[in-house]
């Protein structure tokens, strides 16, 4: 389970995979799980073992994880007022879990080429009623299923797989999560399928500069599938200390999610263009800076800039984070602050084009792309501004405690903030009425305190506590007084 750092802070921050999400954005486990995971499988402990002899080693694979979540005053109580007779609770709780188990082996011959393979499945289920009320749902499912060969030697090397795999490009800005989860497949919050439901990828490495091609296929809900196809290149350099520089190109050969462009002058219903990602193209610059030694020793930063366009339905939208941080490396706990930054476009009423940006397969987990923490069940990255801080400190190194704050806005008034791949929101009634955007900007104030213990070096221990306090755009659509929406969860995972 590979993880790549986006942001510098070892397991706090910084590992781009978690254990699956789905393309909902979501304030459930944590992205320092994934880190710890990734050290986990790469312990390669003897007892996953099968096989190992004559250069061919095979092994089993094991991830399960049980999750409970509290919510109150979901989506800050709007179905009670906009759609009561939909009788949609606003507080619920439930239970979800999911188990992973899987076989993968590799055969090395004696110029160092090497065969590989993996194959595993997905058993997910929830038990009550979630937070898209999705009740006693889960399902079992393909997650990987391909086989590779890379070569060896020295000079360039060649990787090329065919098959269902994960694939993360960048810091997961776009692609990421390939498969989508929730609904009638149950485990909301943990999100366990990531891999693609089908993948092509080959790769040119040479010292520290890699090129992947890649063909992709999401792993879509059966009742709700857009048939998306995506293909491109992604160029990268990663430098000795883990700064890295990118560059990504995505093409939608093929597509049936629609696309909703604002009413003109924002006034009225928005429209829906049938089939309006397919031919959308993106180019995705990302890196990461820091120093070793001097005076800008233990600072970092990130940072990504997007553009899309489709001259099909004559698109143009952008996105871009910033982020800075500083880890006091010689104070104890080791505290970490990260500030950071991002706008992602919303369409402008007043013009023929649409400007609303389509944030793909993002990653969704908290202090990665998330934005907010409850409000991320919401508000997905496109037309919203955002505005975050959040510390970390280590009182041991099996122990992580992290603040997370977000200022949530919307990047462009009376133009729609909700409606994308498998959010489903015409499913939720609280859903809505937010599509037509807010004639206020200041969305949410989320808070987000997180707790984390690895146990054993196989068990990992989760808990967090959430709120979000509505802003002047929810108060202005609201009659009455807006709650806060609150939430807490706590889950073990095991991962072998």
């Amino acid at each position: 389970m590979p993880a790549a750092r986006a942001d510098g802070i070892q397991v706090i921050e910084g590992s781009v995979r978690r254990s699956g999400t789905t393309t909902l954005p979501q304030a459930g486990p944590s992205g320092l799980r994934s880190g710890q995971i990734a050290t986990s499988a790469a312990q390669q402990t003897p007892i996953t073992d099968i096989y190992d002899r004559d250069g061919l080693h095979v092994r089993w694979y094991l991830q399960s994880g049980l999750n409970y979540d509290i919510e109150n005053n979901l989506f800050w109580n709007l179905a009670s007022v906009f759609s009561p007779q939909s009788r949609f609770n606003s507080d619920e709780n439930w239970l979800e879990g999911y188990a992973k188990p899987g076989v993968g082996f590799d055969k090395t011959f004696a110029d160092g080429a090497i065969f590989y393979g993996k194959v595993s499945a997905v058993a997910s289920r929830t038990w009550g009623t979630d937070a898209f009320d999705s009740r006693n749902q889960g399902a079992i499912t393909l997650e990987e299923g391909y086989l590779g060969f890379r070569t060896g030697g020295a000079g360039a090397r060649f990787d090329l797989s065919v098959g269902p795999r994960e694939l993360t490009l960048g810091s997961g800005m776009l692609i990421a999560n390939g498969g989508v989860n929730g609904f009638e497949r149950g485990a909301l919050k943990f999100g366990p399928r990531k891999a693609w439901k089908q993948a092509a990828i080959g790769r040119i490495i040479n010292g520290r500069q890699t090129i992947t091609g890649y063909f992709i296929e999401p792993r879509e809900l059966p009742s709700n599938n857009g048939r998306n196809q995506l293909a491109g290149v992604d160029f990268r350099y990663d430098a000795p200390n883990e700064d890295f520089l990118g560059f990504t190109y995505i093409n939608v050969l093929r597509s049936e999610s629609p696309y909703i462009r604002a009413a003109p002058g924002g006034t009225g219903e928005p429209t829906i263009i049938p089939d309006g990602r397919d031919q959308t193209n993106v180019v995705n610059l990302y890196f990461r800076g820091s120093r070793d030694a001097g005076p800008l020793r233990n600072w970092f930063i990130t940072g990504d800039v997007a553009y899309q366009w489709n001259n099909r339905i004559n698109m143009s939208a952008w996105a871009a984070r910033g982020q800075i941080g500083y880890k006091f490396a010689d104070t104890p706990w080791t505290p970490t602050l990260i500030y950071t930054a991002k706008y992602f476009s919303g369409d402008n009423p007043d013009t023929p084009k649409l400007e609303r940006f389509d944030p793909l397969y993002y990653e969704g987990s908290p202090g990665i792309w998330a934005t907010g923490a409850e409000s991320s069940m919401v508000f997905i990255n496109t037309n919203v501004k955002a505005l975050e801080f959040s510390g970390a400190v280590q009182p041991s190194q099996k122990i992580t405690v992290t603040l997370r704050y977000s200022y949530i806005a919307a990047a462009q008034l009376d133009s729609p903030l909700q409606f994308g791949q498998a959010t489903r929101f015409v499913r939720t009634p609280s859903g809505y009425n937010l599509v037509d955007g807010v004639t206020r900007s200041h969305l949410s104030d989320d808070f987000f305190l997180e707790y984390n213990q690895i146990l054993t070096s196989n068990m990992f221990l989760t808990i967090g506590l959430a709120a979000s306090f509505p802003g002047a755009g929810i108060k202005a659509a609201i009659p009455g007084k807006a709650p806060t929406w609150t939430g807490a969860f706590a889950n073990v995972v095991i991962n072998f």
